[in-house]
């Protein structure tokens, strides 16, 4: 079915593609008919792929990557595609357009997106009542971040405002310090701002009779020794792991012709050029960070190859995004086919 329409997607503008898909989706998804159908297609699961994570229990191991369901708009329609969990998000304490368009584009030859969305949602209270009344038997994760005209000696005070809201509607939170299209955004990563953030928002949440698994989101392009001082960051506020790894502002080793890239201008790229490098991230972070610290693998998963391979590397959940808008939803039945 999505080999027949992606000729016609790909000639349109990528956001608005992005826009056609999901609104057929919910409107699929949200009828006896379209829902049976989409699961029958797409969503069937096998026993052997379930398993326990971070005291959650995930009836298959591939998630939706945050990003694409901003704003918990179609959570039932990707669990009919099959995914055993969904990141929604990034969101943030105030609603936000995001970045002027055009702020998406396919970089073809390379099987790659490239993005400059910089966190558009509708904010947290919009996100926190759709997550009242989420599908069963999903785990969702909640993806948090700061507003871009938040001053930057505040950006604790937004992840607070989002994790408080959410804290009761999300099984686990991601805090995103790595986007690179909220400006100062990866400065977060430094270990002592991030020491700071992640030392309240723990402090937070050890408050609660059940705390809530927290994870960090980190860039591919941070250095070894900037990747030591995060893991020994997370492990020393008492995370419960990482995920690995966010868009890369490298430009290095691209089919597509440095001149086209420059002319799209600013943005993180995600897909196939990340691959490797996200691929060695997660080996590196589960060297660093033992065999208790979890582990989301994402980046350039397209195939069921690309998937083992982040599992073996050490990751015990992985994600998709980019790999899904050049395969269609085939491609989560082909990573369970391959993890079988």
């Amino acid at each position: 079915m999505y080999s027949l329409l992606k000729p016609l997607l790909f000639r349109m503008d990528a956001e608005k593609a992005h826009h056609l898909v999901t609104d057929q989706l919910v409107r699929l998804s949200n009828t006896s008919l379209g829902s049976t159908l989409l699961t029958q297609l797409y969503g069937s699961d096998d026993a052997h792929l379930s398993g326990s994570v971070m005291n959650l229990r995930f009836r298959n191991p591939i998630g939706m990557a945050a990003g694409f369901d901003k704003n918990a708009l179609y959570l039932k329609g990707l669990k009919t595609l099959g995914f055993g969990f969904v990141e929604v998000g990034t969101v943030t304490p105030r609603p936000q357009v995001g970045n002027p368009k055009p702020r998406l584009f396919r970089l073809v030859k390379d099987r790659a997106l490239l993005n400059r969305m910089g966190f558009n949602n509708e904010g947290v209270e919009a996100m926190a009542n759709r997550l009242e009344k989420r599908p069963d038997n999903l785990i969702v994760g909640g993806n948090i971040g700061k507003n871009k005209d938040t001053p930057q000696e505040d950006a604790e005070s937004d992840y607070l405002k989002c994790f408080e809201r959410l804290q009761d509607l999300v099984d686990y939170f991601v805090v995103n310090v790595s986007s690179p299209n909220t400006p100062g955004l990866r400065s977060l990563q430094d270990r002592e701002p991030l020491t700071r953030l992640l030392e309240r928002i723990s402090s937070k949440n050890q408050e609660r009779q059940s705390p809530k698994p927290i994870l960090l989101k980190i860039a591919p392009d941070l250095s070894d020794g900037q990747l030591q001082d995060v893991v020994q960051v997370v492990r020393e506020q008492g995370l419960q792991g990482i995920v690995a790894t966010n868009t890369t502002i490298s430009r290095s080793d691209l089919t597509t012709s440095a001149a086209a890239v420059e002319a799209l201008g600013a943005g993180g790229i995600s897909g196939r050029p990340v691959t490797s490098r996200a691929t060695d991230v997660v080996r590196m972070v589960r060297e660093l960070g033992g065999d208790d610290m979890t582990i989301i693998g994402v980046g350039g998963i397209d195939s069921a190859s690309t998937a083992n391979k982040k599992i073996q590397a050490g990751a015990d959940l992985i994600q998709v995004y980019s790999g899904l808008v050049y395969e269609g939803p085939k491609l989560i039945r082909s990573i369970k086919q391959g993890l079988r």
